[in-house]
């Protein structure tokens, strides 16, 4: 149908885990589901994959990715260092990029822009620099930060793109908090925004979810906060 040529569907499957469905082609992002007791109601057998995009090497952006690449025969999508990683785990199909790069795929075009923090295997091996991607269709533009600092170079985002949805880290400790969040909406010039990378763990549980959604309308923002395992349209 027309909607589904125009607009993307973007799942929310917890932590820093989205999945965005544009046309037929779903695009999972930093897959940490089984090991996630708030998404334990989520089958990753059934998760749908064309490509995974992946932000950093921790635990609670990959722990998923080899099971789910595997069995979908999906595209990996990272830095050089993690898509080798799953190169030498036997996942042959990946395309490798480094920040600054971009690359025009079958859905539209993937920019890979920087993140502020770390990205180390759990064996301690290095993994690379951490990352954010700039996802762009002919119709929708959509900026998966991936787990982040605020930092003053997101303001060159919308010097090249206009976006229509910004996923933002809001969690706190570890990355944004929503103060941040807010300033980092305003970096990026997108004043719509799904938040996540909160409430997995305790120290990154956001207290009073209300007041973080007042505190971006007060700004003529939107904070979108959905259930895990549901959908926006963008």
């Amino acid at each position: 149908t027309l909607k589904n040529i125009i607009t993307m569907e973007v799942t929310y499957y917890g932590h820093s885990c989205v999945s965005i469905k544009i046309g037929d082609t779903h695009l999972l992002v930093d897959p940490f589901i089984a090991n996630n007791p708030l998404a334990s109601h989520i089958d990753i057998n059934t998760i749908p994959a064309d490509y995974i995009l992946i932000t950093s090497a921790q635990q609670d952006h990959i722990s998923d990715v080899e099971q789910i690449a595997k069995r979908t025969k999906a595209q990996i999508i990272s830095n050089f260092e993690i898509s080798n990683y799953f190169f030498n785990l036997g996942i042959e199909n990946s395309h490798p990029m480094d920040l600054g790069g971009l690359y025009s795929f079958p859905f539209g075009s993937v920019k890979m822009v920087p993140a502020l923090h770390s990205s180390t295997f759990e064996n301690g091996t290095a993994g690379g620099c951490a990352c954010g991607f700039v996802i762009k269709t002919l119709e929708k533009t959509v900026y998966v930060s991936g787990a982040t600092a605020l930092y003053f170079d997101m303001q060159l985002i919308p010097v090249r793109y206009k976006l229509d949805l910004a996923i933002l880290p809001i969690g706190g400790n570890f990355t944004m908090d929503v103060e941040d969040a807010i300033m980092a909406s305003d970096f990026v010039k997108c004043n719509k925004v799904l938040g996540y990378h909160y409430d997995t763990f305790n120290l990154i549980k956001l207290d009073d979810k209300d007041l973080a959604k007042r505190s971006f309308k007060a700004k003529g923002k939107e904070l979108i906060l959905t259930d895990i395992g549901q959908s926006i349209f963008v």
